[in-house]
């Protein structure tokens, strides 16, 4: 038993860095830009960049932890994210900066589906699977926290020529004992039948990945310009193109990237509704949030960040406290704590103003972050129950993508509609007025998870018998 839970421990690790490394370069933008002399263009496709890459090959991270053995991807991942951290970390110029990263998010896609499948294989009891997927949220959690207080701490170094870049170089005291441990304590797994590997449906998927998460992160920046919509066809061609072939390409026995037997197993389809749903509706949350404190109500940038360091704390403690109630009482308390998301909402409509106190903030961020605790281990606990070892791989990248596809579209789509009722000269009453809107929006989102849920069968997330002892 103890063996499971440190090899859960070294596994996370992964999981931390992938999302330390999304929050962490966000306060530093501004010394990056100074001191790389970089163009406000190039520092969007910089940050874009760590995106694109990861949402582009999580399928394909996952599907080779199948065919090549989960614990060689995930090593080679954390191998190749810490030489990217470093190659980020001595960047001399923008050009570079952009390429390390991206680099960085590709070696981020190959360590999280792992992540996913280790616990899924590791913790095939509904208790201790819930259990592992309680500390993968805290893991979320404290990687949320530590990416932002770490990104505005090495920033604000004196001591050092260019502080920004040690939020890249302090990957590589975390990546070093990672691999020692992975390497001594990790088993190996795979998928038992051998496959060649599907190179073309790679490139393919790739293509048409990189294709929309590009345009649908560029236009989030730039708008909808021609160059973006041009990409959304393009990409929407390719994956149509690749859905066939992988179909054709099953039924003929060949090699394949998804196997779509995974598309057969109800709670699955629901678990990716549920996930796509939920992340539309939390990151614009939280891009609409920020513009909303810091544009709308004058909030400097490191009080902000202190406000939503609240929303992580909250979501640490939830996910610690969510195992017990999911045991106990099954999906009613994962519609219990969606409802409880949608309550705080309608607070923040209500009580976020010019003239809210700061501690009135906190409690609201934090309760919000409760809520969001309670419901994200859940979520990947649906898509991935029952499913074979066969699939863990597969089901996990495809999980993940849609999980960060669904990020980003909320971002762009929400965020434009925030834009919108916003206006061109906004005051303080109008940022109010258009951040009501977008919160509508993302309760109306939260309503879908919920009916998602609902259809989840109950043998899913059982309720465990107590054993009263009578």
């Amino acid at each position: 038993m103890k063996r499971k839970y440190l090899i859960l421990n070294i596994i996370l690790v992964g999981q931390l860095l992938t999302i330390m490394d999304i929050f962490i370069i966000n306060v530093s933008i501004p010394s990056i830009q100074q001191s790389l002399n970089a163009s406000n263009g190039e520092m969007q496709f910089m940050i874009a960049s760590y995106l694109i890459g990861f949402a582009s090959f999580l399928i394909t991270g996952g599907r080779m932890g199948d065919l090549y053995g989960r614990k060689k991807i995930y090593l080679a991942g954390l191998v190749f994210f810490m030489i990217s951290s470093v190659a980020c970390g001595v960047s001399s110029g923008v050009g570079q900066l952009i390429i390390s990263r991206f680099i960085q998010g590709i070696s981020a896609a190959m360590m999280a589906p792992q992540v996913l499948s280790v616990i899924l294989i590791l913790f095939p009891a509904h208790e201790e699977r819930t259990k592992a997927m309680g500390w993968y949220g805290i893991t979320i959690g404290i990687g949320t926290i530590m990416g932002q207080f770490l990104g505005g701490y090495f920033s604000s170094l004196t001591m050092f020529e260019d502080p920004w870049r040690l939020i890249f170089l302090i990957n590589i005291p975390v990546c070093v004992p990672a691999v020692f441990f992975s390497l001594k304590f990790l088993n190996e797994s795979k998928a038992p039948v051998k496959q060649p590997f599907d190179l073309t449906g790679v490139l393919t998927l790739s293509a048409g990945l990189f294709s929309a998460t590009y345009a649908l992160t560029m236009s989030e920046h730039e708008g909808f310009q021609f160059r973006n919509i041009s990409m959304m066809i393009i990409s929407m061609a390719i994956l149509i193109f690749f859905v066939k072939n992988q179909r054709n390409r099953t039924k003929k026995g060949n090699s394949y990237l998804i196997d779509f037997e995974l598309f057969k197993y109800k709670n699955f389809n629901l678990g990716i509704a549920a996930v796509s749903f939920f992340f539309i509706m939390l990151d614009s949350y939280f891009y609409i949030l920020s513009l909303f404190f810091q544009d709308g109500l004058e909030i400097n940038p490191l009080n902000a960040g202190e406000i939503i360091v609240f929303q992580g704390l909250g979501f640490i403690l939830a996910s610690v406290f969510s195992v017990r109630l999911i045991l106990r009482y099954g999906k009613r308390a994962l519609i219990a704590g969606l409802t409880f998301i949608i309550v705080i909402l309608v607070f923040q409509i209500l009580l976020f103003t010019g003239h809210t106190t700061i501690y009135l903030f906190y409690l609201l961020l934090f309760l919000h972050g409760v809520g969001v605790g309670s419901v994200i281990p859940s979520l990947a606990n649906i898509a991935l129950s029952g499913m074979p070892e066969k699939l863990a791989g597969n089901a996990s990248g495809v999980y993940n993508t849609f999980q960060q596809v669904a990020a980003i579209i909320g971002i762009v789509a929400i965020g434009s509609i925030f834009y919108y009722f916003l206006g061109e000269k906004p005051l303080i009453q109008d940022y109010q007025y258009a951040f009501s809107i977008a919160v509508i929006i993302n309760i109306f989102c939260l309503l879908l998870v919920i009916f998602s849920v609902l259809k989840v069968p109950d043998y899913i997330l059982p309720v465990l018998v107590q054993n009263t002892g009578d």
